[in-house]
């Protein structure tokens, strides 16, 4: 396995917001994490990044230990993050934004290759190169947030909501561009909270509610579990 996380436990103050959350993502795999607004979601993916520190449980990577590590570390490991607001430096052009990735985490590709690869990926971002992070829209935002991770050339994606508030026209392209990043033979993982936003290529669902894990399995067997079902469509 690329990924373990076994008995996660995180509290925000007095908040319990992960209760014995546990789930693995294997090589070349794309895992879903899906569930409604405030179950869990982001703080899963902010834990093993290092943003939030456990309480207790373990998360491993590629056979080590990274619970606790400080998050820059994480990402020098190979985790690249791309967060539910893009996170991207609006003061910095596109071209920046996505460059200031090489310089972060060193690989066996130069950053001439690797910015290449983000625009080949991307490729609707070539034409805004120059302009800044505010001058484009929340479309372009997450796929130059998408198009900056791919830039450090990491082992294992973490990426929250990327489909989140966009328009019908533009999610399908979004999608594109991550199948394409899963066949180069990364692994990912994706936090949704719309069903109807799971890519057709994910290989494992993961369902989180009050922040615990309710359902695991493959996307078609969710099908057959009304109770849960019921919840992700949001009918509960």
């Amino acid at each position: 396995m690329i990924l373990e996380v076994k008995q996660l436990n995180v509290f925000i103050k007095t908040s319990h917001i992960l209760r014995d959350v546990s789930f693995a993502v294997g090589e070349k795999e794309v895992v879903c994490i899906i569930g409604r607004n405030g179950a869990g979601k982001s703080t899963t993916l902010k834990t093993i990044m290092g943003f939030l520190k456990p309480e207790s449980g373990s998360i491993r990577f590629m056979d080590r230990e990274i619970t606790g590590m400080p998050t820059f570390q994480i990402a020098n490991m190979g985790i690249g993050f791309a967060p539910e607001e893009s996170g991207i430096f609006p003061d910095l052009s596109v071209e920046e934004n996505i460059e200031m990735a090489t310089w972060q985490r060193h690989s066996s590709h130069s950053p001439e290759e690797r910015t290449s690869l983000a625009y080949d990926v991307f490729p609707a971002l070539t034409k805004y190169r120059k302009r800044k992070g505010t001058q484009i829209s929340g479309g372009e935002r997450k796929m130059l947030s998408v198009a900056r991770a791919l830039a450090m050339d990491p082992h294992l994606f973490l990426l929250d909501e990327c489909f989140e508030g966009l328009s019908p026209i533009v999610i399908p392209k979004i999608a594109e561009s991550i199948h394409e990043i899963v066949k180069m033979g990364h692994s990912i993982v994706l936090a949704e909270s719309n069903i109807y936003h799971i890519p057709d290529f994910t290989d494992k669902l993961y369902v989180i509610e009050r922040g615990e894990i309710i359902f695991s399995g493959k996307p078609i067997d969710l099908k057959n579990d009304k109770a849960v079902l019921k919840i992700v469509s949001g009918a509960a």
